[in-house]
């Protein structure tokens, strides 16, 4: 069974679950954009769509629908993931919408719901990104067990830090934020080189590593 045929059984499936403007919605609202993201995106990374649901309809802070391009629910998780074109976020959106949509993502944030937004210029012509992005924002919500995980973890979480400091990065600033040993810290930064996803930063002529930094391609060594 092919893409298409895969998509078409997954819309299908959520038309015969829906009703009056909720089915009306997906007839309209799943487009070009929406499948294109499926299919360079989403897929790619998950191989199946399970917990994910089209044109999912929420409520604002008026009282109002909404309808959520995806929804991805897996128990008590609420991911929303908006594809936005540069003519309709961006060109064509006046002072009223440009608040709505900040107020709308607010209200959803309390709600327990996350906003996760792709631009449609990227899904189309930079995927690789997107499903780069796309693994990032999932592994901080899926668990699988055992040790290998854990260090996993650790070391994805150790990767989003150096992203945030913006800067190399020493063993002490990693211990500092997350309370880890300075052991453990030099470990993990020390696999991140051996991947190639950071490099060491030398003092002088030594051979004394003082800092790591992030290598220029790390993106595509998150999964």
């Amino acid at each position: 069974m092919g893409f298409d045929e895969i998509q078409r059984v997954f819309i299908d499936q959520h038309m015969e679950k829906r009703k009056g403007e909720r089915r009306g919605r997906l007839e309209r609202g799943h487009g070009h954009a929406e499948s294109l993201f499926l299919r360079n995106v989403w897929w790619p990374v998950r191989g199946n769509f399970q917990h994910l649901h089209p044109e999912y309809e929420v409520m604002d802070w008026r009282g109002r629908s909404y309808f959520a391009d995806f929804a991805w629910l897996p128990g008590n998780v609420r991911l929303i993931f908006e594809i936005k074109g540069f003519a309709t976020h961006v060109r064509d959106m006046d002072r009223q919408k440009y608040s709505q949509e900040l107020n709308r993502e607010t209200f959803l944030y309390a709600m327990g719901y996350h906003v996760i937004s792709f631009a449609y210029d990227d899904v189309e012509r930079n995927p690789e990104l997107c499903q780069t992005m796309l693994r990032m924002v999932l592994s901080k919500f899926e668990s699988k067990p055992g040790l290998d995980f854990r260090a996993h973890q650790a070391e994805r979480e150790m990767i989003r830090f150096a992203v945030q400091q913006a800067e190399p990065i020493r063993p002490i600033d990693a211990v500092e934020h997350f309370g880890m040993d300075h052991k453990t810290a030099v470990n993990i930064l020390q696999k991140l080189c051996s991947t190639g996803q950071m490099l060491p930063l030398y003092r002088g002529k030594g051979k004394r590593i003082v800092r790591y930094e992030l290598a220029r391609n790390f993106l595509e060594y998150i999964d």
